[in-house]
């Protein structure tokens, strides 16, 4: 386990982390998740011994890491822009931090072969950095990173650099091979749906503080303040209450107990449809619904329809 207690760490002016306490479970796959200038890749260079704390400690597997240099906490590094050595070929890149150590010639061979294999390399091991897409550089990175076989493996928004598909195909793989390997990971991250789909807990990070640590469902349906709520997906304001647009039922029923309003816009995205509408006091407010729901409905602007809320996480506004 990873034990943060009571960390503070201030750059001049600037607290970027205020009496923070964090506990990552061994074996787990955590995300920081926040927006710029929240803390969270400040508290992971902490954890990594890159930064120093001006208060407050860090332990890992019970053991006082808070002052020991980088290369003694038992810590892999995958940062956004992959530091490969270009002059090396994977194979290289790979066995270095072994070599390093000056571990046997045979284990290095074995351990980078077995390693290449899971980050799905096998076949360029006799490459240089430049002849493999940002996807195959990030994996080569991780793969670097576990080399060495270390406790903890630390990743500041290792995808941030790559376009919308890869990264989604790698998150899917950072998954699987977490599953394999098993190694303690903390991912930094500020976009939502990667911490949602990978992370077996997220820490919502917000102006230098932990705004709310839980598994993803949890955090979604039982967000403990607006900030996370609207952080972790879209937030609509209805009767001085937030609530989540896909729990606003749209009837066409004026018996239906709902509140009256009118549609302004109907937009299809996909598999989803928005639904803009205006209440009688002039509040603006949107739906989501699904596509049959909106067929059924038949809306267009204009229309007057009746609102109420069905169930799910709502906060006063």
């Amino acid at each position: 386990m990873i034990t943060v207690s009571n960390v503070t760490k201030r750059f001049g002016d600037f607290v970027a982390l205020d009496d923070v306490s964090l506990e990552i479970p061994d074996g787990s796959l955590t995300a920081l998740l926040g927006p710029s200038g929240s803390g969270k890749s400040t508290l992971l260079r902490i954890i990594g011994g890159l930064e120093h704390a001006d208060t407050g400690t860090v332990t890992i597997h019970g053991d006082d890491v808070t002052n020991l240099a980088p290369q003694k906490r038992g810590i892999g590094f995958v940062f956004q822009h992959y530091a490969a050595f270009k002059h090396m070929t994977v194979q290289d890149n790979v066995a270095f931090g072994l070599k390093i150590r000056k571990t046997p010639k045979e284990r290095v061979d074995s351990r980078v072969d077995e390693l290449l294999k899971i980050v799905g390399l096998a076949g360029f091991a006799t490459r240089y950095p430049q002849q493999l897409s940002g996807g195959q550089r990030q994996r080569m990175a991780l793969a670097r990173a576990l080399a060495v076989e270390p406790k903890v493996l630390l990743l500041d928004e290792p995808f941030g650099a790559l376009d919308a598909k890869v990264r989604a195909e790698l998150r899917e793989w950072l998954r699987r091979l977490h599953d394999e390997v098993h190694v303690t990971t903390l991912l930094v991250t500020h976009d939502q749906e990667e911490a949602m789909s990978i992370a077996d807990n997220i820490a919502v990070m917000d102006n230098a503080h932990i705004e709310q640590v839980g598994g993803p469902r949890e955090l979604y349906d039982r967000p403990a303040n607006q900030f996370v709520m609207g952080f972790l997906g879209p937030v609509a304001r209805f009767d001085r209450t937030l609530v989540r647009p896909h729990d606003i039922a749209i009837d066409a029923d004026p018996d239906s107990g709902g509140r009256e309003a009118q549609v302004r816009r109907v937009s299809y995205l996909g598999f989803e449809v928005r639904v803009e509408l205006v209440l009688p006091e002039g509040e603006p407010v949107f739906a989501q619904l699904t596509r049959t729901e909106a067929e059924e409905l038949d809306l267009t602007a204009g229309d007057i329809v009746w609102l109420r809320t069905a169930g799910g996480t709502a906060l006063a506004a």
